[in-house]
């Protein structure tokens, strides 16, 4: 298959899990607190990855130690935990549409502390997917934005911790198998995650509410694609293509947690559209032949 077009399937299906996340962080919202859900997010992600430890955790990988640990704390655990938060002061649409700026922090993270380079199409395309991510942002989100600055904030410090994240796995890890890379950084956050989780009211939650378990199952999806794996896919494209491209997903991310919103009864208005566009031409103009190119090794 043409690995092109298997670069775009894996885009898509990314911004399509990714955007779907933070819904699903709602619902678990409705009955556990902000860090049991994150801390579950992690937890259950590195219980469906455990059995692959033995096939991948090698003596030989210990090398990346550093790296591996730097894209389980950098990468996932403290976002996750950042997000939930966000969420019980914001909706779930606009922390998705926030999330959109991790391009911009990945260029100049990307720049400023990997030497990376870049062509002129692609820093434009970044421009561009930009002020369509922050006119989805305004349309119709002042009072969110003026009640809610705190938590607009956690995701703002979250897409900086995205950033240096994909420059750190570009950089370290684009010889080693994404799977691989996904499976240790889990087993150095999984078992923290769990930790934390179990001295928490947890358990109690789960046996006295009613709808627990139905909000245990859509943090268990969450864990399972919205983390475990689709890091592995997105350490693919990071692979494939660039540091730059990759992380320019989120740019998609907003219309998808604008579409759920919809469904979740929040208004969608005609702006929104024009923004999508600038949102889609910018994307393109990343994924220019001029892309950014790879880090130095």
């Amino acid at each position: 298959m043409n690995t092109k077009f298997i670069n775009w399937l894996i885009f898509v299906s990314l911004a399509l899990i990714w955007g779907s996340s933070f819904i699903l962080m709602k619902r678990g919202l409705e009955v556990f607190s902000n860090d049991q859900v994150a801390a579950l997010r992690i937890f259950i992600a590195f219980l469906f990855l455990s059995p692959l430890i033995f096939k991948h955790v090698k003596k030989e990988s210990l090398k990346h130690w550093k790296a591996f640990f730097a894209m389980g704390m950098i990468g996932n655990f403290i976002p996750a935990f950042l997000f939930t938060k966000a969420e019980t002061g914001i909706t779930h649409s606009l922390t998705g549409m926030l999330n959109s700026l991790t391009p911009m922090f990945t260029l100049i993270i990307g720049v400023l502390l990997f030497r990376a380079k870049t062509g002129w199409i692609n820093a434009v395309g970044i421009t561009i997917g930009f002020v369509g991510a922050l006119g989805l942002l305004m349309v119709g989100k002042k009072d969110d934005m003026d009640s809610g600055f705190l938590f607009v904030f956690y995701v703002v410090l979250a897409t900086i911790c995205y950033g240096l994240s994909v420059n750190i796995i570009k950089k370290h890890l684009s010889e080693v198998n994404s799977t691989t890379a996904t499976v240790w950084a889990m087993m150095f956050i999984g078992p923290l995650a769990g930790a934390y989780l179990f001295t928490t009211d947890f358990t109690t939650r789960v046996m006295i509410n009613p709808i627990a378990l139905k909000s245990l199952g859509f943090i268990s999806i969450l864990a399972i694609f919205g983390t475990a794996i689709s890091v592995i896919m997105f350490n693919v494209l990071i692979r494939n293509t660039s540091a730059l491209f990759a992380s320019s997903v989120t740019y998609l991310i907003p219309i998808v947690a604008m579409g759920w919103g919809l469904f979740d009864n929040e208004a969608v208005l005609p702006m929104h559209f024009v923004w999508i566009c600038f949102i889609l031409l910018g994307v393109y103009m990343v994924n220019k032949k001029k892309s950014l190119e790879s880090l130095p090794e």
